[in-house]
């Protein structure tokens, strides 16, 4: 399917999303309670922090031929416009989060795709394994664990890998 067939379908927002990737359509797995949490701590805690960045849940991004759906996309505030409706471009920096029942082949693929086309930073981060995978540029991913510190294209104070996970918690 293209990019533009896929754009006119309806419900593609429906919750959980659905992405384009690789010519696929592909619903996005729902979260779980820790997935969730996670993703709303992570969100905050960026947020918190910068002023230059904004971290958004499940925002579209159109990055051509992809219509990816990154469980948060960091976007440079400048980059941002006043209207309402899906990011064209790559995130800044994404994230994904995932789930036991997600292939990690398909999170790879589309994380590299918008490595090609403009993000800087990437993390997949496994809850299953306590480990984060991190791409930066054209380099090959680092596994991360423990008390390793976690880049964060210079926003964030020192983050490690556990401060990550310790955000699976409640309140």
């Amino acid at each position: 399917m293209s990019l533009a067939e896929f754009l006119a379908q309806p419900k593609i927002e429906a919750s959980p999303a659905w992405e384009l990737i690789d010519g696929r359509v592909v619903q996005k797995t729902m979260p779980t309670l820790f997935h969730s949490r996670l993703q709303r701590n992570l969100v905050n805690y960026i947020n918190d922090r910068t002023d230059k960045f904004e971290a958004v849940q499940e925002l579209r991004c159109i990055v051509p031929p992809y219509s990816p759906v990154p469980d948060i996309a960091i976007i440079a505030g400048e980059r941002l416009g006043d209207e309402d409706g899906p990011f064209n471009g790559a995130p800044d920096w994404l994230i994904e989060i995932r789930s036991p029942d997600q292939s990690t082949l398909d999170l790879q693929n589309k994380i590299l795709h918008c490595l090609s086309n403009g993000t800087q930073l990437a993390w997949l981060i496994d809850i299953t394994r306590q480990q984060i995978w991190v791409w930066q540029g054209d380099d090959l991913p680092i596994v991360f664990a423990g008390v390793d510190l976690l880049p964060s294209l210079g926003i964030l104070p020192e983050l490690t890998v556990n401060a990550v996970m310790d955000m699976t918690k409640g309140k």
